[in-house]
């Protein structure tokens, strides 16, 4: 057998192979999704049916939940305000402390920054549910319980070390002859920052406020221990109700679901493109 022919059999076979577990790992992705699309299409009656298609596919559990006539969701629209208000303010703090901190430390050459830095980073070393308890007794010390604000203060804690990491090795690729340059024309540190760190590091922005965002926008834990009742509660922890009584109507909890996870898949795949296109861009152009 010839070289060429070796090299295009082996050619072949590694194609082929990478091929079929592309496949395997897309299906086993998908295959989930694909089952929370198929019971919210379903009647309550047919939801435990081993049938891979849906017998006969209706909207129905989605116009429940737009409506909300059921009483678990009665304030599902209210609930998802809740969440997106705090998604967004744990996304614009986490940005806000994590640049601030980042410029500080690797702009104004900061003596011992880097200490900072790794200790934020040494609170990843404990798990998050470790917390909780401690987390709820300080929110119940200041009166924070039952408000959002606790939710916020919790995630931000967790995600502001991962945003400093994230903007300060981003930041290395700022060339410092542009702050020189600026502070020569007489630019302000502040200024600095808005003027030439922030517009450089769009990129990152982008992508740790996305970060935040789900961080915040997927939290139950802390959600259902904070957020007691009312009208603050979140999606998840009103979708944790539904698992409370005897018999779940799962293709409403489906579609609630689905119908939540809408808004940072839009939100992701909005950004895409940015996130990596200007991830791989250099900071400055020639």
């Amino acid at each position: 057998m010839s070289y060429a022919r070796t090299a295009r059999l082996s050619r072949f076979v590694s194609h082929t192979g990478v091929a079929l577990i592309s496949a395997v790992l897309l299906l086993w992705t998908l295959l989930p999704i694909y089952n929370m699309v198929r019971v919210s299409l379903q009647p309550k009656e047919e939801v435990l049916s081993t049938s891979i298609l849906p017998l006969s596919p209706s909207l129905i559990a989605f116009d429940t939940v737009f409506r909300q006539t059921y009483w678990l969701l009665k304030s599902f629209w209210s609930q998802m305000g809740n969440s997106f208000y705090i998604g967004i303010t744990v996304s614009f703090l986490t940005l806000a402390i994590g640049s601030l901190t980042s410029f500080v430390i690797g702009r104004m050459r900061t003596t011992k920054g880097w200490m900072l830095t790794h200790a934020a980073l040494l609170t990843y070393t404990i798990p998050m549910s470790f917390l909780a308890i401690p987390f709820f007794s300080i929110m119940g010390k200041y009166g924070l319980t039952n408000n959002p604000i606790a939710v916020i203060a919790v995630e931000v804690t967790f995600a502001t070390p991962y945003a400093i990491f994230i903007f300060q090795q981003y930041g290395t690729s700022i060339p410092m002859e542009l702050d020189e340059a600026a502070r020569i024309d007489g630019a302000s540190p502040p200024q600095i920052f808005f003027r030439v760190y922030l517009p450089l590091m769009a990129p990152a922005l982008v992508a740790i406020g996305t970060y935040a965002l789900l961080l915040s926008w997927n939290e139950y834990l802390y959600a259902f221990l904070l957020l007691s009742g009312g009208s603050v509660v979140t999606v998840p922890v009103a979708l944790g109700k539904f698992l409370a009584g005897d018999e779940a109507p799962w293709n409403l909890l489906m579609a609630a679901a689905i119908i939540y996870a809408l808004p940072p898949l839009i939100i992701y795949y909005g950004f895409r493109r940015r996130m990596t296109g200007g991830l791989t861009m250099g900071g400055v152009k020639g």
